[in-house]
């Protein structure tokens, strides 16, 4: 263990994600920023050794303040077998790479699960490598699910712009399946889960109790009246109306055209002085179209957050890059983006639960 902790402020734990990847990387330079996590208690959940590794070998090409001391952090040290660390091996993402990455989430979740800490930043895991060590889920999001045993758990992602500080919230409806089975999957049951834990965000996590949610078409001009897809016709155009009627403080735009729903944010975005009235949040129906926009405007600050989860959980909105691992060319700038929006989310909870008790 490094520094002494903190009191009176959130508790966070910081997974290394896959250790052959970026992840120990943008670690160490995202809390090389005093910035980061001054207001908040963050404690490193991986291998000690792997990071002090990783600290020595970038200290070759980097400045040293541009990197922080893993003696200086304070680390939950996870050890691996000698079998496993022979094969972790920088920029090579392999199966003990993944046994590694979901033995630091199996750490993290259960001291969170205990009370011992109040969110979770996830670094970036290779799905690939899970399912190469035997662990069969489509990513972090489904295993937090089912160790907290939650049932409803959303995809949010959440970014400041830079130039405006307009905030851009996008939620997903579904998330990691084939494009052959979003119309399948898509139902208004599903769409009512999600929608609900959207309008329960914004309004615990950022006080928007009449809140505008743009939500998508799922085909190509909403369907053109049915004549390129049914589904609009079919039941999502009747589930809108009758949400609307349900929840007569919300503003409900849909279903907006796909190709036409992200004009409007990026205008917001990149400061286009004549936008109206953008939405507070955007309902996509599926990956692509949510995180094509997302990335495209926001891809080094966009933050990934599971809503529904018991405890806070973000997560920077990229992936291990293999490719680049080691180099000291990676960006921290969403690592710190999700450190920062935990510490926000965190502290929001603390301040609720205080102001509950005091009543």
């Amino acid at each position: 263990m490094g520094n002494l902790h903190k009191t009176n402020c959130p508790r966070l734990l910081l997974t290394l994600g896959d250790p052959a990847g970026i992840g120990p990387e943008v670690i160490l330079k995202a809390l090389a920023d005093p910035e980061v996590s001054k207001n908040c208690d963050v404690t490193v959940v991986g291998s000690q050794e792997i990071l002090a590794q990783t600290y020595t070998q970038l200290r070759q090409t980097l400045n040293s303040e541009l990197l922080a001391n893993p003696a200086d952090l304070s680390i939950l040290d996870v050890q691996h077998e000698r079998e496993i660390k022979s094969q972790i091996v920088t920029g090579m993402g392999n199966a003990a790479s993944g046994a590694a990455s979901f033995a630091y989430m199996e750490a993290a979740i259960a001291r969170t699960l205990a009370g011992q800490f109040d969110g979770i930043v996830t670094g970036p895991i290779a799905k690939a490598g899970w399912k190469a060590a035997g662990y069969n889920y489509p990513g972090q999001t489904e295993l937090l699910a089912e160790k907290s045993a939650t049932a409803r758990v959303g995809m949010l992602f959440v970014a400041r712009s830079p130039h405006t500080g307009w905030t851009l919230r996008t939620l997903l409806a579904t998330t990691h399946i084939p494009l052959c089975q979003v119309p399948q999957v898509l139902t208004p049951q599903l769409l009512t889960e999600k929608l609900d834990l959207l309008v329960e965000c914004l309004e615990k996590d950022f006080g928007l109790h009449e809140a505008r949610i743009a939500i998508a078409g799922l085909n190509p001009h909403s369907g053109e009246q049915g004549q390129l897809g049914h589904e609009e016709q079919d039941w999502l155009i009747p589930w809108i109306k009758q949400q609307r009627q349900n929840r007569p403080n919300l503003q409900l735009d849909g279903p907006i055209p796909p190709d036409t729903m992200w004009v409007k944010p990026g205008q917001a975005w990149y400061g286009n002085s004549l936008i109206q009235n953008p939405a507070d949040a955007y309902l996509a129906l599926y990956h692509d179209q949510g995180l094509i926009p997302v990335k495209l405007m926001a891809f080094d600050r966009a933050v990934n957050t599971s809503i529904g989860l018991p405890f806070i959980r973000t997560s920077p909105d990229h992936g291990t890059a293999f490719d680049i691992a080691g180099l000291g060319i990676a960006d921290a700038t969403s690592m710190k983006a999700a450190i920062e929006f935990a510490t926000f989310l965190a502290s929001q909870r603390l301040k609720a639960k205080v102001m509950n008790a005091t009543q």
